[in-house]
């Protein structure tokens, strides 16, 4: 089985009037490339990448070529089709047709999702059950919290309420961007709402240095934080997660902003993190995501991907080291999400219910393409 055609596609959500800030950037609505493989025998599989960067490099690659070096691959073996993209970003090609590393990476962990769909669809089996089928649900927690212009402590109430009715029981609150003392105030209120049996996460997004947050992490351990994630500005020290580790009690998570699979397994082995977070759709795809979910068990560590439950539930649902995966149920913050696909899981009382449907289980909206996708090829 050959791949025979490729359809690429940039989705863009219109900005929002109030953009949703984290610590200190505001983060896309949508910013993905979506594509879809199509093989000689018919079967189709589709990936996603996501960016927080201008996705404009991506683009460009794709539109001067860089997907040729998939069209006439064996379609079941999306390692070698994975490492053949990957082994671009050392290539002289790259360099000679402006293809940059960040777009590379991105690219190859799309094309890597839709060839373990189509693999999942030509074995007649979801990933999750090809990956391994330790569970079929998963735990689901919602991210909220976000920081927008005029947005004050009962419109911080109003929203967690909102979210509370739909039946999470996992909350992920956005830190960084005020004072401590304002920071800790809009963390307690979200507590109060969500009560003390339901699962609290804090996230920093890499906005403090570390005596802030050695104190913030001392704040913070009143609330019960299930983990704290990306507490360190970006400084490429990992001594300070280690010194911080040492100093708090909350489990530390990150690996979202990490552009390899080598930079997650340093956090791993530098004994850094409690839990990871990498995203197969910004870096890796499952080829390497397994690999990491591999590691996590054998080092005593936890899985809780960042980003797009729909795909990382087949990770998480395959692992022994699976924790849970992080949803976006308001469709302001996230309208593909909501819009994307004609089936979604179902994510009900804080638990994703994986789809029974070979491969990613997943049936594109092209509606929801037309809406919000520009096609590039």
């Amino acid at each position: 089985m050959k791949v025979s055609a490729i359809e690429a596609w940039i989705l863009n959500a219109p900005e929002d009037e109030r953009p949703h800030w984290v610590s200190h950037f505001v983060v896309p609505r949508a910013n993905e490339l979506l594509v879809r493989v199509t093989t000689d025998s018919g079967l189709q599989g589709i990936g996603i990448a996501t960016s927080y960067t201008p996705i404009e490099a991506v683009r460009k690659a794709v539109q001067s070529g860089i997907l040729d070096n998939v069209i006439g691959a064996d379609a079941l073996a999306p390692e070698r089709v994975y490492q053949s993209l990957f082994s671009l970003t050392w290539n002289k090609t790259a360099f000679s047709k402006g293809w940059t590393r960040e777009a590379i990476v991105r690219i190859s962990a799309a094309i890597d999702i839709a060839m373990w769909d189509i693999v999942g669809k030509a074995a007649g089996l979801p990933l999750y059950r090809l990956f391994g089928g330790y569970v079929d649900t998963v735990p689901a927690y919602v991210t909220c919290a976000y920081y927008r212009d005029g947005k004050d402590l009962e419109e911080l109430r109003d929203e967690i309420r909102m979210l509370k009715d739909q039946g999470h029981r996992g909350f992920k609150v956005k830190v960084g961007g005020l004072s401590l003392a304002e920071d800790m105030e809009r963390v307690a209120v979200v507590r109060e709402v969500i009560g003390d049996d339901a699962e609290l996460m804090v996230d920093v997004n890499r906005g403090w240095d570390l005596g802030s947050a050695m104190e913030g992490a001392r704040l913070l351990e009143s609330l019960s934080p299930r983990w704290l994630e990306e507490p360190l500005r970006w400084v490429d020290d990992r001594r300070e997660l280690k010194l911080l580790v040492r100093a708090t009690r909350i489990p530390l998570s990150a690996g979202e902003s990490e552009l390899t699979s080598y930079a997650c397994r340093s956090l791993i082995e530098e004994q850094a993190i409690s839990i990871l977070q990498f995203d197969c759709t910004m870096m890796g795809g499952f080829t390497e995501g397994r690999k990491l979910a591999a590691l996590c068990e054998l080092n005593h560590v936890r899985v809780a991907p960042h980003h797009d439950c729909f795909i990382h539930a087949h990770i998480v649902a395959a692992s022994p080291a699976g924790l849970i995966v992080e949803s976006f149920t308001d469709p302001e913050r996230d309208p593909l999400q909501a819009e994307l696909f004609e089936n979604p899981p179902l994510i009900e009382n804080g638990v994703l219910h994986l789809n029974p449907h070979p491969g990613l289980g997943l049936e594109l909206s092209m509606a929801a393409v037309e809406k919000y996708g520009r096609r590039i090829i």
